[in-house]
């Protein structure tokens, strides 16, 4: 690629020294860091259930492909086919989040998945980062033409996910939702005291969620009193703890023995027994870099659209890390939220993959009179 002159005008040409190296690097980084720790905590996993101890790090490969292939593919469009392609994502995904309650498989307490004939999707996954786009497109549209039907369009769209989401329910989901929702409407010019106002709906909300689901309630309970089934959150304190400043090395664990899903949720605690601190904080610095990164290109920006989309893309992938590392080291109830790019997971990692090219479809440098 550093071949490239900058006079290239073929299409690898343009998107080379127009998309932002830095981020797509920091996002390359968490990726070799996930191969790393798929192969260090699932041999266990796989052996127990009677496969080839390589039975998840092949599945995450071929994941990942397609994956960098969706990155670099999405990055390569414009800020109207990025547009178009939310809504037929949306088109897509929300009917399949519409009868996930009705024909999905239960797990743990929720049903969030579809099983279709040789694989499983979580069609809340894809919502996200469509759901951003189409959000912040509906809100441009409003603040330019100050009409009522975009806003209309927009609040109903979004009651009708939350709706679908609680039905599950996955009220961490609907919260990581409503954050990203709530966040775009405060950058469109949303006053301060709706603002207020709306948080304190949200804090009512999980108020009524705790009185009403007992799945919820049951995870804040535990989370409060200590007590309870607290066994994989306790482990992964454990494993931090063995892993000390520097770590037992790769594949030298031996806690990811105990926890079933090491692989999964509670990837980090893998990295810290086995990375050590010091690794485990470059890690957390490359989820660091890529949100200030992409935060610091939006200064740059002179479209409402981009900014809006781009803060709720940004939103979703940090708080998604957020979430997860919090749940990791009980820092809050346990959340079935995966850490993006390190865990296993077919449906995040595809979903996280659309956002993290759009995200970089929509940074890239644009100059005259392109397409936006």
């Amino acid at each position: 690629m550093s071949a490239l002159a900058r006079s290239d005008s073929s299409l690898i040409g343009r998107w080379w020294w127009t998309v932002d190296r830095w981020a797509l690097a920091a996002l390359i980084g968490l990726m070799g860091f996930g191969i790393l720790l798929i192969q260090a905590s699932t041999p266990a996993v796989a052996i127990k259930h009677g496969w080839s101890h390589l039975y998840f790090v092949e599945r995450h490969l071929a994941m990942l492909l397609p994956a960098v292939g969706i990155i670099f593919g999405l990055s390569l469009l414009s800020p109207r086919t990025i547009r178009l392609l939310s809504v037929a994502g949306l088109l897509l995904f929300v009917p399949l989040l519409i009868v996930t309650p009705f024909w999905g498989t239960e797990i743990k307490g929720a049903v969030r998945w579809i099983h279709l004939p040789g694989f499983s999707i979580q069609p809340s996954e894809f919502v996200k980062p469509f759901f951003a786009v189409i959000a912040a497109w509906l809100f441009t549209r409003q603040c330019e033409r100050r009409g009522p039907p975009a806003l209309g369009v927009n609040i109903a769209l979004y009651l009708l996910i939350v709706a679908c989401l609680v039905m599950q329910p996955d009220i961490g989901m609907t919260f990581l939702i409503s954050l990203i929702w709530f966040g775009q409407f405060f950058l469109a010019g949303l006053p301060v005291a709706l603002v207020g106002l709306l948080g304190a709906g949200g804090l009512m909300s999980l108020y009524v969620a705790y009185a009403t689901l007992p799945h919820f309630t049951a995870r804040v309970d535990k989370f409060l009193s200590r007590t309870g089934d607290t066994y994989q959150v306790d482990r992964a304190l454990d494993a931090f703890a063995h892993g000390g400043m520097f770590g037992t090395g790769p594949g030298g664990g031996v806690v990811k023995m105990s926890l079933p899903d090491a692989h999964a949720d509670f990837v980090f605690a893998v990295a810290g027994e086995e990375l050590g601190l010091l690794w485990c904080l470059l890690i957390l610095g490359l989820y660091a870099f890529i949100v200030l990164r992409g935060l610091m290109q939006l200064r740059t920006q002179n479209s409402l659209f981009t900014t809006l989309a781009v803060g709720g893309i940004l939103t979703e992938f940090g708080l998604q890390t957020v979430i997860n590392l919090a749940s990791t080291m009980r820092l809050m109830p346990a959340k079935g939220m995966t850490l993006p790019f390190l865990s296993y997971g077919g449906s995040s990692l595809l979903a996280l993959a659309i956002g993290m090219g759009i995200f970089l479809a929509l940074t890239r440098k644009r100059f005259g009179t392109e397409e936006m």
